[in-house]
């Protein structure tokens, strides 16, 4: 695909924030699975990690707890993703292309492509490929076709600056919200937002409105970047970080920890007993009663209204 054919999303970022996005048609057929806070079931994707933050296996409904804005809630339904198949992922791979990557970008193409024959389930997940430098530019749309995602990656060339927050904005807004299952952003990055019209909080705040979890890797240079943006978009949504160095195997096993990561999820669905429709952003804790487990989860949702 040529520079010619990319669908340009920057330019649809006004027409989204005023409540007239893109009109991309989602999974054909697709059945709402997701559990929406609008029947007031809260539905958490969550992983369960050791010291080393490697998946701990086979933990049932009754190693865990969950909290609502620190109140006890019962467990309703609860799933180990690692020994269920009918659960789908959708993924957005968005990768920078600002000019200071140019020196990592053929890495980066690699690692992707890795990741992308490892995790993809051909006719259950999908993946689509988001480009961002000072524009934002969907270089390949959701598919489970690894040639068409590899022909992708050997599109992209390095640009100008970045635009970090309006990646993740768009990639959520535009892309995933309307899909069904689980939902990932993977973010390969090695800078600092430069030129997003988004502002950061609303970028976080869209993403766990529509229960998307953050992967970031902020790939580190010759010299320091703070990469606490995108630690933060991580940490918010459930996800993890990771800041490997301008090297390929450094690259390459950030990549594989997100898909042990995403291969070892647990998921849990609770009905909360705070009942007000008051449209608040609500806290919530998953803890694990096993010794040395900790549990990474979104922050919490917010309230349907009204």
């Amino acid at each position: 695909m040529n520079g010619s054919t990319k669908r340009t999303l920057a330019a649809a970022t006004l027409l989204a924030l005023m409540g007239q996005g893109l009109q991309i048609p989602t999974r054909a057929g697709a059945q709402e699975q997701t559990i929406r806070a609008e029947v007031a079931l809260v539905n958490l994707f969550f992983a369960a990690v050791d010291a080393k933050n490697r998946s701990v296996p086979n933990l049932k409904a009754e190693d865990f707890l969950v909290f609502e804005e620190r109140q006890p809630q019962k467990i309703d339904y609860f799933s180990d993703l690692s020994k269920e198949n009918d659960v789908p992922l959708t993924m957005a791979l968005l990768i920078d292309t600002s000019g200071s990557v140019k020196d990592k970008l053929e890495y980066e193409k690699r690692t992707a492509e890795e990741f992308f024959r490892s995790v993809l389930r051909k006719g259950k997940d999908l993946a689509c490929i988001i480009q961002f430098d000072s524009e934002v530019n969907l270089v390949q749309d959701f598919t489970d076709d690894i040639r068409k995602l590899v022909s992708a990656l050997d599109t992209l060339e390095a640009g100008n600056s970045t635009a970090l927050y309006d990646a993740v904005y768009l990639a959520v807004d535009e892309k995933l919200k309307g899909e069904t299952g689980r939902k990932a952003i993977v973010v390969i990055t090695d800078g600092e937002d430069t030129s997003s019209k988004i502002r950061k909080n609303e970028a976080i705040e869209t993403a766990q409105r529509k229960d998307v979890i953050i992967y970031g890797i902020g790939v580190r240079g010759g010299f320091g970047t703070d990469f606490g943006v995108l630690r933060k978009f991580a940490e918010e949504t459930g996800g993890s970080f990771f800041s490997p160095r301008a090297k390929l195997a450094e690259i390459q096993a950030a990549f594989r920890s997100i898909n042990e990561d995403l291969q070892g999820q647990y998921s849990l669905a609770y009905v909360s007993t705070n009942k007000r429709r008051d449209g608040a952003f609500r806290t919530v804790e998953i803890r694990c009663k096993a010794t040395g487990v900790r549990v990474r989860t979104r922050k919490g949702y917010y309230a349907p209204k009204g």
